[in-house]
């Protein structure tokens, strides 16, 4: 580590945009923990954990459909700012911002819409049915102004403004926290709403986060600073300057996502108490992604920015400096899994059986991190040189042969149970670090040339 900050000149500047992604993500990931560690104090806590666990990936699978979108702007915006054409970045902000508010209605109305059959596909259990069903319906309400969120912090990371968009969540989700002790527990007059209480709390800071982003991007001086004044006419060119690196992304999103639906649905099939120790695992080990995406976040940013002011030497140093800045993280990562598994699975529940499981699977996450931190890091900076083909590659490689068909023969045909099924992990996510790490060493997304629009 030592000697990757002596020889790294851009260490400074890979850090000024990865460290407030890094705090935004991490805390994000805290919170969310919270959530799930307020709710594991409730009684049967077990059924409350698995019926939040049910409806996470279907919502996951909308907020995908956000997130290509976002690439594509991230990206845009980069070459743009880059390439010293703030005007066309600002007019990038203002079609991602259509673009999701599009999506988020139609996301909102079907997941809405839908509730029961989709909570019935998850392969919920009589008793978590009802509640899974019901806490879907309250947080697709929080879907829209969740998109609109996410565009904003898409464009500002563009120019490198991180900071903003880890303020304004940062105070989001710590009014989700409040939230949640209000409405879970029943304080302040309230009554005890237990799950319903944590998915209301969470809509209502999704609305929260959605206004102080926009209010960021319309009031607070920025690059991409937007005014009501402006006349605004939807311009086909610039929608189809973000689907063109986004429209891959959308495709990848789809895979991963309904990849990760069906490996759920094949670990719900083993019980309520195994899911909870399912969805405990994947709680604790969103802490390992967000380093890996916040480096990936940098790697979009600084690549896109390099290579739109047409300089790849400079972009092909700074995502080697991005990797190896995430590989050293995800060791640290990895052994305070290995030597902390079980005091954080017991953060959650108290019933020994359901954290032995958890810690288990943390166990197994620790030896992912090298792999994971790969796969994310550089699949972020192929993405900020509009090269995002080859991580949709990587993930249907990845997740379809090992999470989804991998995980269905060793969990109903081999008995692999719980462990088998991470095992699968480990599998995906390697597959995915050696597709994107052949790409990047090959140089050939150098020569994308998104920007000469």
């Amino acid at each position: 580590m030592k000697s990757l900050i002596r020889q790294n000149k851009d260490l400074p500047e890979i850090l000024r945009i990865t460290g407030p992604a890094f705090v935004e993500l991490v805390m994000t990931a805290l919170f969310g923990m919270v959530d799930m560690i307020m709710l594991g104090q409730t009684a049967d806590s077990a059924i409350a954990i698995a019926a939040v666990g049910l409806t996470n990936n279907p919502i996951n699978l909308f907020l995908g459909l956000f997130a290509a979108v976002n690439i594509g702007t991230t990206t845009a915006v980069a070459w743009q700012f880059g390439a010293d054409r703030p005007d066309r970045a600002r007019d990038i902000a203002r079609h991602s911002l259509l673009l999701n508010l599009v999506i988020g209605i139609i996301g909102s109305t079907v997941a809405f819409a839908f509730s029961r059959p989709i909570v019935g596909f998850m392969g919920a259990e009589a008793a978590t049915y009802e509640p899974a069903v019901k806490y879907l319906q309250i947080i697709t309400l929080g879907l829209l102004p969740q998109a609109l969120n996410v565009s904003v912090t898409a464009s500002m990371r563009g120019v490198g403004l991180t900071r903003l968009p880890m303020l304004y969540n940062l105070f989001s989700n710590g009014l989700n926290v409040i939230g949640n002790y209000i409405l879970i527990y029943g304080k302040l007059g309230f009554p005890a709403m237990g799950i319903n209480g944590a998915a209301i709390s969470t809509t209502l800071s999704r609305v929260f986060g959605c206004l102080l982003a926009l209010f960021v991007l319309y009031f607070v001086e920025s690059p991409i600073k937007l005014r009501f004044a402006e006349r605004f006419r939807p311009n086909l060119a610039n929608i189809g300057r973000i689907l063109k690196v986004g429209s891959p992304a959308a495709l990848e999103q789809l895979i991963m996502q309904s990849g990760f639906l069906l490996f759920a649905r094949t670990v719900s099939g083993l019980g309520t108490a195994t899911f909870a120790a399912h969805q405990i695992g994947l709680s604790i080990s969103s802490l390992s992604f967000s380093p890996s995406t916040a480096f990936g976040v940098a790697g979009t940013t600084l690549v896109g920015q390099a290579l739109g002011a047409r300089r790849p030497e400079e972009a092909m140093r700074k995502a080697e400096g991005v990797h190896k800045l995430a590989l050293a993280t995800a060791i640290f990562v990895g052994v305070v899994f290995l030597l902390f598994s079980r005091p954080l699975a017991l953060l959650y529940t108290n019933d020994l059986t359901v954290a032995v499981m958890a810690a288990t699977v943390l166990k197994i996450m620790a030896f992912v991190q090298p792999g994971q931190a790969t796969q994310l890091s550089l699949a972020g900076v192929l993405r900020g040189a509009g090269d995002t083909r080859y991580p949709l590659y990587a993930s249907a490689a990845g997740i379809w042969i090992f999470r989804v068909l991998g995980a269905y023969i060793v969990v109903r045909h081999l008995g692999g149970g719980l462990n088998g099924a991470w095992l699968t992990i480990l599998f995906d996510q390697y597959t995915r670090a050696i597709i994107v790490y052949l790409r990047y060493r090959s140089r050939r997304w150098l020569r994308q040339d998104i920007a000469v629009w």
